[in-house]
């Protein structure tokens, strides 16, 4: 099995509401995005799973939805980086073979959403 790995960032904007944390302000992060995909089978003309230019442009544009945006209005729900890896790979998976997404909302915190 392989894993091949793609990242890309965003900047959003949040508010945690109810984290009864300095959270509930409104707040900024530059976030950064892994997109994982895995896959056995190798396309036999090129020798690879998929292109990884192809896994870019799903991740740069799944991400768009998100750049420069009040994330509070973009999920249906609290926009925490647990939902934001949730909704991305949900999202994606439906046209591509995701194991996991990871969302760094620093650069020493991330959290990874796989099912």
């Amino acid at each position: 099995m392989f894993e091949l790995t793609v990242e890309s960032s965003f900047s959003g904007a949040h508010q945690l509401i109810k984290s009864n944390s300095p959270c509930e302000n409104l707040h900024g992060h530059n976030w950064r995005v892994a997109l994982t995909v895995c896959g056995s089978e190798q396309e036999p003309d090129v020798g690879w799973v998929i292109d990884f230019k192809k896994l870019k442009e799903a991740l740069n544009k799944e991400l768009a939805k998100f750049d420069h945006k009040y994330l509070n209005e973009v999920l249906p729900v609290s926009p925490t980086a647990e939902n934001i890896a949730k909704q991305i790979y949900r999202d994606l998976a439906a046209s591509l073979p995701v194991c996991k997404v990871t969302v760094w909302e620093t650069e020493k915190s991330s959290v990874s959403y796989s099912e």
